[in-house]
């Protein structure tokens, strides 16, 4: 069980993270055994879950993935199996109880973010996107009404916690561009994390898409990932607006998007990244959300 890994499930869920990180080797054990795999290399960890390398009964190679089920986790297997592969990664197997997933082997090593023309990065990721969102979303999956709502009941909470006009001036921005969008928050099956790092090599096709946080709703909510992913890129170019709406406007276009509704679904990413921040106690948001903000306004 990697350190970093159990340190991080204690960070964020205390006494039971340690007993899922405790209990994991067994879980380990028992999927190996049902599913007849056989351990092949290293395993690699991020925040949440830790990958094993395996080798199929059958001689093919595959990657267990061990999990809790939280809010992050719980629609993981719903959206890949509608994906079907359908830009990303296959879903070979799973078990809803403890969300242990089978997935299609990628090379863990190459990932977008080593592609060094960041729009030739991009244009591999919204090519992936516009895959990903002509999907319709499964039933049993998050809803991006709900989510828009509850961040619009927690603006007035996290107003009182700000002591900046700047920071408060645009949480209520934001938020009155998502209270326009809400009554329609769309119905495609979304990533919600697609940045450079979650789009992986792979022998089945040149790029695939990993590790979803499957949301219901409107495409433009996916975009701000890969507006902010690689933002010392964004700082270099001297003009902060300019290069992020050239990377929003490629977006848009290679999805086929209405601008201002796809920057008024940015404004609500930006709103929940800042809620987030103020409920964890911050008294100041991120430069980085505000100068994507600021950017946006020239095309809301």
């Amino acid at each position: 069980m990697p350190r970093a890994l159990t340190e991080s499930h204690v960070k964020y869920d205390g006494a039971a993270g340690r007993a899922w990180s405790a209990g994991l080797p067994a879980l380990a054990e028992r999927f190996l055994a049902e599913w007849e795999l056989r351990p092949d290399g290293e395993s690699r960890h991020g925040v949440v879950a830790l990958v094993l390398p395996v080798v199929r009964a059958d001689g093919t190679k595959a990657a267990l993935k061990l999990q809790p089920v939280t809010d992050e986790t719980a629609w993981e297997a719903s959206s890949l199996r509608a994906w079907a592969g359908d830009g990303s990664v296959l879903l070979l197997d799973s078990d809803p109880e403890t969300g242990t997933l089978l997935l299609e082997r990628l090379e863990a090593d190459r990932s977008l973010a080593t592609v060094p023309d960041v729009m030739a990065a991009l244009d591999v990721l919204t090519t992936l996107l516009r895959r990903l969102v002509a999907h319709p979303g499964p039933a049993d999956v998050r809803r991006l009404g709900d989510l828009a709502q509850g961040m619009l009941d927690d603006v007035e909470g996290a107003l009182q916690r700000l002591p900046r006009d700047r920071d408060r001036h645009w949480l209520r921005w934001c938020a009155g561009a998502v209270a326009e969008l809400v009554p329609d928050p769309g119905d495609r099956l979304l990533h919600w994390d697609l940045h450079y790092e979650n789009v992986l090599a792979a022998d089945r096709e040149p790029w695939l898409a990993i590790d979803p946080k499957p949301l219901v709703g409107d495409p433009g909510f996916d975009l701000l990932p890969a507006l902010h992913n690689r933002w010392d890129e964004v700082v270099a170019t001297g003009d902060v607006p300019r290069a992020v709406l050239r990377r929003f406007d490629f977006m848009v276009d290679g999805l086929g998007l209405d601008r201002r509704r796809a920057a008024g679904w940015t404004f609500g990413r930006v709103l929940q990244n800042c809620l987030w921040d103020a409920a964890d106690g911050a008294l100041a948001l991120s430069e980085v959300q505000l100068a994507v903000a600021e950017a946006m306004r020239l095309r809301w």
